[in-house]
């Protein structure tokens, strides 16, 4: 299953499809006794992606053939053991993908010439992903890391590598040498490829870096580093060859931090543009300031959901299955604001008050 959305990965399943390309979403769970429910809810949301393939006359045999042969390898690569709060399967003619989600979903099958992608772009921004960086004097690794959770990431080449055979440990130990290890030409060379991969990284995929190692690492990448030198650094070393779990702990009292951090100046922005008049609220307000892209700051309290529909001018309440309910509105709300260039953080719910689980700055 994936799980990090990276631009040129939006961009390739924003592409169009020959119809039918089927969309199909469905909560998860991640405990007990919940997620007992989420193998037989599957199962029924793909028995309905089936039942629409079969009902459409525009559907040709083979394409049908096709489609559904994808939704099945899909469906068995589907792994709830590890599920997060939300599942998407895609899928189209000779292709398919396997998206887990830690944001819920609504349950929905969609058949277009697109992938439904909204779901996937505000479970990523609500993860607020960032990158860690474990170096150590023969191995860097690269970690993606989002809600509660780190992986171990390919991008730009990593994980590097520097052969052993290039300094020798041991006889640095015996002659009292081992804090010279990071004074070595050949490993600050390595240490300067590492960041200039990291530095690629970034260009692609711009977020929030932290820097792992030992002291005399992190100090060696402070001379030489362009992108690292400016990075978070946690004084922590092993974890180039560590476990994901060893370096969440490492990195998580700093996320905490920062996280609060930004709570509170989302906090005061908001007052801010209260007294200014640049200020929207409530799910209606904001997404008709959003559809003309006027936010320039989204806040969302983290576990908002509301399900609308359209009445005319404005957006009314509906209930959840009524016809034409939008059941992701703040999803749609949270991917429009990022296309037209808007800041969107998510904040623990209660943060927003009398805003309604919703509230914008705008630009003008």
């Amino acid at each position: 299953m994936e799980h990090a959305l990276s631009p040129a990965t939006l961009t390739e399943l924003r592409r169009p499809r020959p119809y039918p390309a089927v969309s199909v979403l469905t909560p998860t769970h991640r405990r007990e006794p919940d997620n007992a429910q989420d193998p037989v809810r599957l199962r029924n949301v793909v028995a309905e992606a089936k039942k629409q393939l079969e009902a459409d006359p525009s559907v040709t045999r083979e394409r049908r053939t096709d489609v559904v042969d994808q939704l099945e390898r899909a469906l068995r690569e589907v792994d709830l053991a590890h599920a997060e709060d939300g599942l998407a399967i895609f899928a189209a003619p000779g292709e398919h993908q396997v998206w887990s989600l830690a944001r819920t979903v609504p349950e929905r099958v969609v058949l277009s010439d697109t992938f439904l992608t909204r779901n996937l772009v505000a479970a990523q921004a609500s993860e607020r992903p960032f990158w860690v960086l474990a170096v150590s004097a023969d191995r860097v690794t690269l970690w993606n890391g989002g809600a509660e959770h780190v992986v171990e990431d390919d991008s730009g080449g990593f994980p590097l590598s520097r052969d052993r055979e290039n300094f020798d440990a041991e006889r640095q130990e015996q002659i009292g040498d081992m804090p010279s290890t990071f004074r070595d030409e050949g490993i600050r060379r390595f240490l300067r490829d590492a960041d200039i991969a990291m530095s690629a990284v970034l260009r692609e995929q711009p977020r929030p870096l932290y820097v792992t190692g030992e002291t005399a690492a992190l100090s060696a990448l402070d001379e030489i580093g362009t992108v690292t030198k400016d990075a978070a650094h946690v004084q922590h070393g092993g974890l180039a060859h560590g476990t994901p779990q060893a370096v969440w702990q490492a990195v998580r009292p700093l996320i905490s931090a920062e996280e609060r951090k930004h709570t509170d100046e989302v906090a005061r922005e908001l007052v801010t543009a209260r007294g200014r008049k640049e200020f929207a609220a409530g799910v209606d307000e904001v997404w008709q300031n959003a559809t003309e892209g006027r936010i320039r700051l989204l806040a969302v309290e983290e576990n908002y959901r509301v399900t609308v529909r359209d009445g005319g001018d404005h957006l009314v309440p509906a209930e959840s299955g009524d016809l034409d309910a939008r059941e992701d509105i703040v999803d749609e709300i949270v991917e429009q604001c990022l296309e037209t260039g808007a800041e969107v953080r998510f904040v623990p719910d209660g943060s927003l008050g009398d805003a309604k689980g919703i509230a914008g700055v705008l630009r003008y």
